[in-house]
C-alpha cells in the first residue's frame, strides 16, 4: 500500500456502508497494528492511517452480530476481507497487509493452527507417514507453513480451490508428487482432524 491513509479511509467507507445498509449491529475499529485505532469513521481512520507502520491495516469488529462474520469458520469474514484487498488493489503476496477479525476469532484460530501443528509435527515423527490437514484458505495455509517450517520437517500444498489443503512430511521425503485429495479422505484421522476445524 503507498498511501496507508487513503486505504484506512476506503475500508473504513466500505465497512461504515456494509454495516448501515445490511442493518448490522457491529462496530469496527480501522487501525495500524500496533497503533491508535479509528472506531469506525474516515476522519479517525486517516489519523491512525498516519502513525507508526504504514504497511499493515487491521480491522476488528465488536457487537451483537459478530457471529454473522463468524458463522462457517469465518466465510463472511474472509469474504469482507477479499473484498477490501480487491478494493485496495493489493497483489495476492500483499494480502496479509490487510487483516480482518470480529471477536478475536482469528487470533483464536490461529492458537487452534498452531496446536494442531505442533501434534502433527510429534505425530510425522513418531509414525514416519506425512499429515494432510483439513482444506483451508490461503491465509490459513500459509500461516500453517510457517508454523511448521520451524520444525524443519518438509510440508507441500495440494488440492484445488476451497479444497487446497497442507500436508506435513516426514524428514527426507519426496515432496514432488503431494498427496491427492482421494488420498487424503482415506487417511483413517482425516475426518477426526476435520472435525476438529469445524465451527459450530
Amino acid at each position: 500500500m503507498d498511501d496507508v491513509a487513503q486505504a484506512a479511509r476506503t475500508i473504513a467507507g466500505f465497512l461504515q456502508s456494509f454495516t448501515s445498509k445490511g442493518g448490522l449491529r457491529l462496530r469496527f475499529q480501522v487501525k495500524l497494528r500496533g497503533a491508535k485505532s479509528a472506531n469506525g469513521t474516515e476522519a479517525e481512520a486517516e489519523t491512525a492511517a498516519q502513525a507508526g507502520d504504514p504497511r499493515r491495516l487491521s480491522v476488528e469488529f465488536m457487537g451483537p452480530d459478530t457471529p454473522v462474520l463468524t458463522a462457517h469458520n469465518g466465510e463472511v469474514l474472509n469474504a469482507l476481507e477479499h473484498i477490501a484487498v480487491k478494493m485496495l488493489g493489493l497483489e495476492p503476496e500483499q494480502h496479509d497487509q490487510v487483516s480482518f477479525d470480529a471477536d478475536h476469532f482469528k487470533s483464536n484460530r490461529d492458537r487452534q493452527l498452531r496446536a494442531a501443528a505442533e501434534a502433527a509435527i510429534a505425530q510425522v515423527r513418531t509414525t514416519g507417514r506425512p499429515h494432510p490437514f483439513p482444506p483451508m484458505n490461503s491465509r490459513e495455509r500459509r500461516m500453517l507453513h510457517l508454523i511448521l517450517s520451524e520444525s524443519g520437517l518438509p510440508t507441500a500444498s495440494s488440492g484445488e480451490g476451497a479444497g487446497r489443503f497442507v500436508v506435513l512430511y516426514p524428514e527426507g521425503a519426496d515432496t514432488s508428487e503431494p498427496m491427492t485429495p482421494r488420498e487424503q479422505m482415506r487417511r483413517p484421522d482425516a475426518n477426526r482432524i476435520r472435525d476438529s476445524f469445524r465451527h459450530r
